[in-house]
């Protein structure tokens, strides 16, 4: 299904994070031609994968604040060139709790404030709809993939049925997008979810990064 979509960039939100998370998460890259750039257990799930194409300036996993009683979350990020196109990413998988959701937006935000790049994509499962308080503040300081540049399925949850978009990209302003969507029509997805998995479906963009 990733090799499919011929990406340069892979944002995983639940890599492998448990006994030898490293191999798997290897594994897993290497089988859709791509190498693993950042994050797995280190960043408490989300992870980084690219293409041979890719320059990798830095990488740093986030861990974020725990509160008792709730999942451990963090961010995978790094800064990447594709040519003279320079690029941060960060992966992230947003809390279930309301509140904790919402700061978690803010520090996001903050953190690609402090990457030190121009451009830049963020992106993951929100556990949040457009509607939603995470979802609109994020979307108040970035461009919603999507919604610029709407391109194949929308929804993405549940995944046997899905019936909500509550994963997506955004981007720093300056970067085109192309179109955004559930790739229906790529070997290996579904309507319901990728073949053979267990997770909802995939996100794909097409974007274009500005040179320096």
């Amino acid at each position: 299904m990733i090799t499919a979509c011929a990406p340069d960039l892979v944002l995983l939100q639940e890599a492998p994070r448990f006994f030898r998370w490293r191999k798997k998460l290897a594994r897993l890259a290497s089988g859709s031609g791509l190498v693993v750039l950042s994050g797995g257990a280190t960043a408490a799930g989300p992870a980084l994968l690219c293409s041979l194409r890719a320059t990798v300036e830095r990488t740093e996993d986030v861990l974020l604040p725990l509160t008792p009683g709730l999942h451990r979350r963090g961010f995978a990020t790094a800064v990447v060139r594709f040519g003279g196109a320079r690029l941060g990413v960060l992966s992230c998988h947003l809390s279930l709790q309301k509140d904790e959701r919402y700061e978690q937006g803010g520090m996001l935000l903050d953190r690609l404030a402090g990457m030190g790049v121009e451009h830049a994509v963020a992106g993951g499962d929100l556990n949040d709809s457009p509607d939603g308080r995470t979802f609109r503040r994020l979307a108040g300081s970035l461009t919603d993939c999507r919604a610029a540049a709407p391109w194949g399925g929308e929804h993405t949850s549940t995944p046997a049925d899905p019936r909500k978009r509550i994963d997506a990209l955004f981007v720093t302003e300056g970067v085109e997008v192309l179109g955004c969507g559930v790739p229906h029509d790529q070997p290996g997805v579904t309507r319901g979810r990728p073949e053979g998995g267990h997770g909802p479906p995939p996100v794909l963009a097409a974007l274009r990064v500005p040179t320096a």
